[in-house]
């Protein structure tokens, strides 16, 4: 029932935002498995996800965290925001901008990033004062990784070619992964390491587990 009203949602959201939510149908599981290898097999790491949705990948990331470590989600759109809180109470759901990303990490006291997952378009990327690439590399420890996939038919689309000479920019290595077939439509996902930038921010407060938070009711 939780996933036919999580597709249902996220069928009347793209109508509503199209350039937001940029498909038709949330992502395959093959897909978030992909999206999720990179999460730490052990310690207790700080996984951020932004634009999650209605939680595609969300799952697979608290299946390979087990429990462990920090998992906040960032999403501007509240109908979004509420369904993610209470589908997965143990992840921190943020209702705000992608841009403040460093801000939000610095209030909840995470210290710098392990791994970021997003599942933004690339027509998100463009915006903003400080190309999106750069704030979340400064957001990861010099070890962490960023995953962003990408549908195989717009690969040599215009914005795509900016987002990657802009990944390849602020980071020392990508790697691009094999087409997942079993997607609709198929897609393929890189992975960023070693910021040229990495985060400064203040080392780990006590990790608050098990609470879901809500910021803001406003309408998107």
């Amino acid at each position: 029932m939780v996933e036919r009203t999580g597709h249902a949602l996220f069928v009347r959201e793209f109508f509503r935002h199209p350039v937001r939510t940029a498909s038709l149908v949330p992502s395959s599981s093959a897909l978030a498995a992909r999206m999720a290898a990179r999460v730490p097999a052990t310690g207790d790491p700080v996984v951020v996800e932004l634009g999650p949705g209605t939680g595609a990948f969300t799952g697979a990331l608290q299946e390979r965290l087990g429990g462990r470590g920090r998992h906040v989600a960032i999403d501007l759109n509240p109908r979004m925001t509420g369904h993610l809180a209470r589908r997965f109470p143990r992840v921190e759901v943020v209702e705000d901008s992608a841009d403040a990303l460093p801000r939000i990490l610095a209030e909840r006291g995470t210290g710098p990033a392990d791994l970021v997952v997003s599942g933004l378009p690339f027509t998100v990327f463009e915006g903003g004062e400080r190309p999106l690439v750069d704030t979340i590399a400064s957001v990861l420890a010099p070890g962490g990784a960023y995953t962003q996939f990408s549908y195989s038919w717009t690969r040599w689309a215009a914005p795509a070619r900016r987002q990657r000479a802009r990944v390849r920019a602020a980071f020392t290595g990508v790697e691009t992964g094999r087409t997942v077939w079993r997607n609709f439509p198929p897609a393929f996902v890189y992975v960023a390491t070693g910021p040229v930038s990495p985060a400064a921010l203040p080392a780990p407060a006590a990790a608050v587990g098990g609470v879901a938070e809500i910021v803001g009711v406003g309408g998107a």
